[in-house]
């Protein structure tokens, strides 16, 4: 499964990558399972920024040689308190990751180890501005607009509402650079129209008026923004009661996720929620049964395991994805972290997702199969997206990552 780039490059155009789209995803809207009244599933991505150690989230526990450049901070072998929790008889969950064992054993959650993005760089900016543009390979500053801006431009005309992807955070992430309808929304429950309540009407109606003469850009981002506050201000986020016993964690990413749940089952034509989980560059007291690494697993599995048990009428309706720009080192340090590596773990969670397994043509932690040290990759995190794209999107994954020769994994059902 390991793929290399195609070598004819120029620069990523609206205008290439659309022309000729268009019909092709015309003939693969009948892969994309239908939900939300007919609509395509919404997409959620956890970008889990600083590097998240796969090796200690999805312990390849059936590779002794982990054992050897790990010997005090590999997660031990199946077999009692702090050892991983065995998925497979080769690969297990750190204990602190137990919750998503929900979703798994219900097949509704994949693992895809030894996967990532084959750009070289070890350079955080580098390496996620690559990854959420879509081609490793460009340099930086030739590629304007993110992946799922051009999966939002390619999808244009079926769009129901003014707000098409909210960023949960205070900027728009590489991932929706460029794209039309869509807002950073740090805190959706607080995301209101400003001032009085006496005067809102009035000052809305100003505000349409001035902006309905105003010329693109700017006019129709601005009337886009109004109506998007309140559109999301018919939402009662305080009021919202999660299903199945759900519990969301009182952090910040279990909030959001809450929140993501509340507007999807609202059905308000929110098609993309970017939610980014930070904090997990850990090059020293990594701590993966007890530590830094432990608190931020459980925080990431509970806030998933949740979402998913509240979601559970509605598995078709969203795909969940969950990626990092890259893994960590397969050898620990001195300062009982680990530096910046390669190959890492991805996670699909949703309805249609071959879940249950994990999918992996495993490299090997020996010396001489190490990619510099680090996990090899061996599947292209393109082939994830682009099968998702194509088997539950509807897209051709082409006018999205037009440089790219898809192997997809089979991840999608």
């Amino acid at each position: 499964m390991k793929n290399q780039p195609n070598s004819e490059r120029n620069s990523f155009s609206r205008r290439a990558l659309l022309a000729g789209g268009s019909a092709a995803a015309a003939g693969l809207g009948a892969r994309a399972h239908a939900a939300r009244g007919g609509s395509r599933p919404a997409l959620v991505q956890l970008f889990l920024r600083g590097a998240m150690d796969g090796l200690t989230t999805v312990v390849p526990h059936g590779d002794g040689d982990l054992y050897v450049a790990r010997p005090t901070l590999a997660v031990p072998p199946p077999g009692g308190p702090g050892t991983a929790v065995n998925l497979d008889g080769f690969f297990g969950l750190a204990p602190a990751a137990a919750p998503l064992l929900t979703p798994y054993s219900n097949g509704h959650l994949a693992i895809v180890h030894a996967s990532g993005s084959i750009d070289p760089t070890r350079s955080h900016f580098e390496a996620f501005a690559r990854m959420e543009y879509g081609d490793p390979a460009l340099p930086l500053g030739l590629v304007d607009d993110g992946w799922i801006t051009r999966y939002l431009a390619a999808t244009a005309p079926s769009a129901t509402g003014p707000l098409r992807a909210v960023a949960a955070s205070n900027l728009l992430p590489f991932t929706l650079r460029g794209a039309s309808n869509a807002l950073p929304i740090p805190d959706l429950a607080d995301f209101h129209f400003p001032g009085r309540v006496q005067t809102a009407a009035q000052r809305v109606q100003a505000i349409d008026t001035t902006y309905a003469r105003r010329k693109a850009p700017v006019g129709p981002a601005a009337l886009d923004t109004l109506a998007s506050i309140q559109l999301l201000e018919t939402v009662d986020f305080a009021g919202y009661a999660p299903a199945n016993g759900a519990v969301y964690p009182a952090t910040t990413l279990g909030t959001r996720l809450r929140n993501t749940a509340a507007i999807l089952k609202a059905g308000l034509g929110v098609e993309v929620v970017t939610i980014d989980v930070d904090s997990w560059d850990l090059h020293a007291e990594l701590g993966p049964i007890s530590g830094s690494m432990a608190i931020l697993l459980d925080d990431l599995t509970r806030s998933m395991q949740a979402f998913y048990l509240d979601m559970l009428a509605h598995l078709d309706d969203y795909v969940l994805v969950a990626l990092s720009e890259f893994g960590r080192r397969v050898e620990e340090n001195a300062s009982a972290g680990t530096d910046h590596g390669h190959g890492n773990a991805m996670f699909l969670m949703g309805g249609h997702v071959a879940g249950g397994q994990v999918h992996a043509d495993w490299p090997g932690l020996d010396a001489a199969s190490l990619d510099n040290g680090d996990l090899a990759i061996t599947t292209d995190y393109r082939d994830v997206l682009g099968e998702v794209l194509q088997e539950r999107l509807g897209v051709n994954p082409a006018t999205v990552f037009p440089f790219h020769t898809f192997d997809f994994p089979g991840l999608i059902v």
